[in-house]
């Protein structure tokens, strides 16, 4: 399970190295792909194949489900980290998640996203969402 934010940089070849609290649960290979609001998931193997499974059993003849497919699936890459537990998040993955130097790593139970600083701080300063929306959304969900 992945619980907790942390803050870490990537290196001058856009690498960057695992938490160590993240490190266990992914395995020795995983996959990064582009994720909903300009972040990154990360996701283990078995969760990615969950996750692709769903993908799979729409009709790929909606233009709709194809586009999702590709965004999820085309964007995605498959890691191991090196020795020194780095990863290197490719340079297309970057781009679409704004990331220059600084990041954000957000482990949410099955998966983890990885944000911009500057993205994430951005995110959590919406103070409509966190004042009322939030708990107006989880009521609405049964939370």
């Amino acid at each position: 399970m992945f619980l907790g934010e942390y803050q870490h940089s990537l290196d001058g070849k856009g690498r960057l190295i695992v938490p160590s609290k993240f490190r266990e649960g992914l395995g020795e290979r995983f996959i990064i792909t582009k994720s909903l609001d300009k972040c990154l998931s990360i996701y283990t193997i078995s969760e990615w194949t969950i996750f692709t499974d769903k993908l799979k059993s729409l009709p790929s003849s909606d233009a709709g489900v194809r586009r999702f497919q590709r965004f999820f699936i085309g964007g995605a890459v498959e890691c191991e980290p090196d020795n020194q537990n780095r990863i290197l998040i490719p340079s297309n993955l970057r781009e679409y998640a704004q990331i220059i130097k600084e990041i954000v790593s957000v482990g949410l139970t099955t998966k983890i996203e990885i944000w911009s600083k500057e993205s994430w701080e951005a995110y959590n300063s919406e103070s409509d969402f966190i004042d009322g929306e939030l708990a107006d959304r989880m009521a609405q969900l049964g939370i």
